[in-house]
């Protein structure tokens, strides 16, 4: 049972604030990694991450989704920014609604060998990040886009 579940069972479908962690890592091509999505926004790319549970960090939080869903270890990681607000609503197939407060991180940094996590991804591959899919998450779109400011600017990394 996670927090969101528990949280679930007293408020129902109400909507609720919660927060949660994305990470983009990039490979030594320059390339991001991008997660074709099956639980939320299903079929939909994105970016490795998800919701927070109780005693961690929005770092941890990265963290541990990355590797639940990639397999891989990410090292340092680098905010991009916070993202909030009415563009980040989601009503989600089975009725939940949702206002997500999301960290987003980058990282160069990583280990392990990529892996699929059936129960929450379809595929995971490494693109150009200039040429992003036309099926993404848009508020993951706009992180990118935000990250992409700040990284052809390198007097801001």
């Amino acid at each position: 049972m996670n927090y969101v579940e528990d949280l679930r069972k007293i408020v129902g479908h109400r909507p609720l604030i919660l927060v949660g962690a994305v990470a983009i890592i990039i490979d030594d091509r320059n390339k991001i990694l991008l997660q074709k999505r099956k639980t939320t926004s299903y079929g939909m790319w994105g970016l490795p991450g998800g919701l927070m549970e109780l005693g961690e960090s929005t770092e941890d939080t990265a963290r541990r989704e990355v590797y639940e869903e990639a397999g891989l270890t990410i090292g340092k990681l680098h905010l991009i920014d916070i993202f909030s607000g009415p563009d980040n609503f989601l009503k989600v197939s089975n009725g939940d609604e949702f206002y997500s407060v999301t960290a987003a991180y980058y990282t160069f940094e990583k280990e392990g060998e990529m892996r699929v996590d059936e129960s929450e991804s379809l595929e995971l591959k490494y693109t150009d990040m200039y040429h992003l899919p036309d099926n993404m998450v848009k508020s993951h779109k706009r992180m990118i886009d935000k990250f992409l400011e700040v990284y052809s600017n390198p007097d801001k990394i």
